[in-house]
């Protein structure tokens, strides 16, 4: 690969820093496409604009030779890469590579490709093969951190090399890593799944107080893409809770969701009333904070969760880390759980960034 740049030694020169390896020599303009800069070529017009009109590391074209010219820059010098790779052809192979389902990629800005998202999902990235790829000297990956949900369009990570050009072995490692633990970073979409809904409490069984806890849920599965196609309301009874859910399986709800009556007050019900309608806990109680009371439990296969008050009071809870995993498709286990303890302690912000924070990572 040639490689080209504005300085003008008066004899060939043989560089060997960590950008180049390579004998330059000077050619005419006319004869450097296809070649690459080594430097801006900057333009100057006296109270109007100063900049590169060419930046470091683009590819010489026909249509570039008149301007070139108008430049004064008569003569350029490349160099043989002697099977080095430029940094945007390096950048679009480790993407390649990596990249899986549910997000573009960039064309190379200043040798950058940027991975975008193509729909609302899981955000999943190996983090051991990330760091296997990023021990590869000169070539950075970065990413978001995995497991998050993302949104369609969003920004999700970057790779580059670090000088101009690097040895084509290094980007055949990466590759290699890649095919071995593919993919490096990909989204898994959520399933649009009928939701059924148990809410809680004599309270506003009996009509005493509004039910202020249902539309809060219903519009984060909503946020989700799902919907709730069946609210029940009953009273702090354990039979005429575990009849709700047996009778929303019946309607055929992929999920569930019972909210309150999570805590160990006497009359708070809602685990006793889950596991006596039949759920298997996976576990009751989490390493997260709002959300320690969490239950989770499947009955026949559909997953049923028990919600603590605290999801209806704090934008970001054990609702937001669990439940976008399990609409993913993901296995949420007890261990899945307990490694939430790092990380599961929200800041309560005055104004709340999630998930732009660290609660959950």
């Amino acid at each position: 690969m040639a490689h080209a740049c504005q300085h003008r030694p008066e004899k060939p020169i043989t560089t060997h820093n960590q950008e180049l390896t390579a004998i330059m020599k000077s050619i005419p303009v006319e004869q450097a496409v296809g070649t690459i800069l080594c430097h801006d070529i900057t333009e100057i017009v006296p109270d109007v604009f100063k900049g590169p009109t060419f930046k470091k590391g683009h590819v010489i074209t026909e249509q570039d030779i008149p301007r070139l010219l108008d430049l004064g820059k008569r003569h350029i010098y490349v160099a043989d890469f002697k099977g080095r790779i430029h940094e945007n052809d390096a950048a679009r192979r480790i993407a390649s590579a990596a990249c899986g389902k549910g997000i573009t990629l960039t064309e190379p800005v200043e040798g950058k490709v940027t991975f975008i998202a193509e729909t609302q999902g899981l955000l999943k990235v190996n983090v051991d093969a990330l760091d296997k790829i990023n021990h590869i000297q000169e070539i950075m990956f970065a990413t978001l951190h995995s497991l998050q949900t993302v949104e369609e369009k969003q920004d999700l990570a970057g790779t580059r090399i670090i000088p101009l050009s690097i040895d084509e072995a290094k980007i055949k490692a990466v590759e290699e890593i890649c095919q071995a633990h593919f993919p490096i970073i990909e989204i898994k979409p959520f399933s649009q799944l009928k939701v059924g809904m148990v809410i809680t409490g004599s309270e506003i069984y009996h009509g005493r107080i509004k039910d202020k806890f249902g539309p809060v849920v219903e519009k984060k599965f909503q946020d989700l893409g799902s919907r709730v196609f069946k609210k029940i309301l009953v009273s702090d009874e354990m039979e005429m809770t575990a009849n709700a859910i047996r009778s929303l399986m019946d309607d055929g709800a992929q999920m569930i969701a019972v909210t309150g009556g999570m805590s160990v007050d006497p009359d708070d019900l809602t685990p006793s009333s889950i596991r006596a309608a039949g759920g298997k806990v996976v576990t009751y109680g989490a390493p997260v904070l709002p959300g320690a009371m969490f239950m989770l439990a499947h009955i026949d296969g559909i997953p049923v969760v028990g919600l603590p008050g605290c999801v209806m009071y704090h934008r970001a809870s054990i609702f937001d880390l669990v439940v976008p995993r399990l609409m993913a498709g993901e296995v949420v286990d007890r261990s899945t759980i307990t490694r939430m303890g790092h990380g599961g302690y929200c800041s309560n912000c005055k104004t709340c960034k999630y998930p732009v924070c660290g609660f959950g990572k």
